[in-house]
């Protein structure tokens, strides 16, 4: 399925772009959360003249996003958790419990779905987090987890 995309999107294209793509992924992630439309003849021609905007919003989101990565970019944040003896922990730490903890600390608010961790935070110990805040830029920072009292 063919659609244009109203922003630039990482590994996808950019703005004006007329992309096929799998007509699941247009209907229920592209279209639905307005970041493309069907490329019809119309749509293009609409697209070829707001294309100036859209450059422009994405250029201000850009900023924005940059602001925010130079805020919290390399920054440490602790979590405490309960752990067993060998240091595992009961469950894990999830990208929503991170944006709270951002949301806390910086007052910055970072969707969950921005947040990816290199990998499964579920033991005691240091992480790095990806933070993906805009297609041309990421942050990363580190979560330290710390064991609160363990249950006895």
């Amino acid at each position: 399925m063919k659609v244009i995309l109203l922003e630039n999107l990482k590994r996808i294209g950019s703005i004006g772009e007329v992309i096929d793509v799998k007509r699941g992924f247009a209907r229920n992630f592209l279209i639905a959360n307005k970041k493309a439309l069907y490329a019809s003849k119309n749509n293009i021609k609409e697209v070829e003249k707001i294309k100036s905007q859209l450059s422009k919003k994405d250029n201000e989101k850009k900023l924005e996003a940059k602001k925010i990565a130079e805020k919290i970019n390399k920054k440490e944040y602790k979590v405490k958790k309960l752990s067993t003896e060998n240091k595992e922990l009961y469950g894990s730490v999830k990208p929503t419990e991170i944006s709270k903890l951002i949301q806390e600390i910086e007052k910055l608010e970072i969707k969950p779905s921005m947040i990816q961790p290199i990998k499964e935070i579920k033991s005691l110990g240091k992480f790095k987090v990806k933070i993906s805040l805009h297609s041309e830029i990421d942050a990363e920072i580190h979560i330290v987890v710390e064991s609160a009292e363990t249950i006895g």
